[in-house]
């Protein structure tokens, strides 16, 4: 287990400020040119038939864009994830769609763990000093199986996931595989809404209380699976 609230802070060298000042101006540029006037529900209805045509003449080009696009707002915490899922549904089907706009904010959520880590470590540990001891303490416990409960019921908000984790001791590899496989069920349900996108008119649209019980019930099966496992060892380990 890591203790980094005892760490010395962070030394903030040029190539540290340099990429700090990067983030906050694009963060400030999304704001300031309103660029999430074009991540609302009614603009991608708007512009469903264009960028499906987009997609019939460029696939490889207008794929490369989403997964940038689409990581790029999960890395810096910004609004329009929902947006992106229905619009990889109504583009690239539901399989593909769910495997991309997943692997998107696998990989934006990887990037945001990483920069809390070298880059924003001493604000979020003077922030979320418990929960950072309280989470590395099952990740000790549990490993990628507690990142997984975390993904497929936000008890903790996405974003706060991926800066307290950045702050354990769990490695990048790990953190990435477990995220994309305890958010696939909740994307396939957005995505899934965007394959009917004609019927969406809001987000309440999209779950309905079956799909919400599902999901709750999935967030138990990696601590489900993680028990089954530490018994079978400690059975076996018993017979030697």
């Amino acid at each position: 287990m890591l203790d980094v609230l005892s760490r010395p802070l962070l030394t903030l060298t040029p190539p540290r400020l340099a990429l700090i000042a990067a983030v906050a101006a694009l963060i400030a540029a999304y704001f300031a040119l309103d660029l999430q006037r074009f991540l609302s529900l009614q603009s991608l209805k708007a512009a469903q038939h264009w960028f499906a045509a987009l997609y019939a003449e460029r696939p490889i080009l207008v794929t490369t864009l989403f997964v940038l696009t689409f990581s790029m707002l999960t890395a810096l915490t910004l609004p329009g994830a929902a947006v992106m899922m229905l619009a990889a549904g109504a583009s690239f089907g539901l399989l593909w769609g769910s495997v991309l706009s997943t692997f998107a904010s696998a990989l934006g959520a990887t990037v945001a763990m990483l920069a809390t880590r070298y880059l924003f470590r001493d604000a979020v540990a003077k922030k979320f000093a418990a929960q950072i001891r309280q989470v590395d303490e099952r990740i000790h416990n549990d490993g990628p199986y507690f990142l997984m409960t975390l993904r497929l019921a936000p008890i903790i908000p996405f974003f706060v996931v991926n800066w307290i984790v950045g702050l354990t001791g769990m490695r990048t590899w790990p953190f990435f595989w477990s995220s994309f496989v305890g958010m696939f069920a909740g994307t396939a349900a957005y995505v899934n809404a965007g394959t009917q996108l004609a019927t969406v008119n809001s987000f309440a649209d999209i779950f309905s209380l079956p799909i919400i019980a599902s999901l709750a019930a999935l967030a138990l099966l990696p601590l489900l699976l993680r028990w089954v496992v530490t018994r079978v060892e400690s059975r076996g380990a018993s017979r030697r």
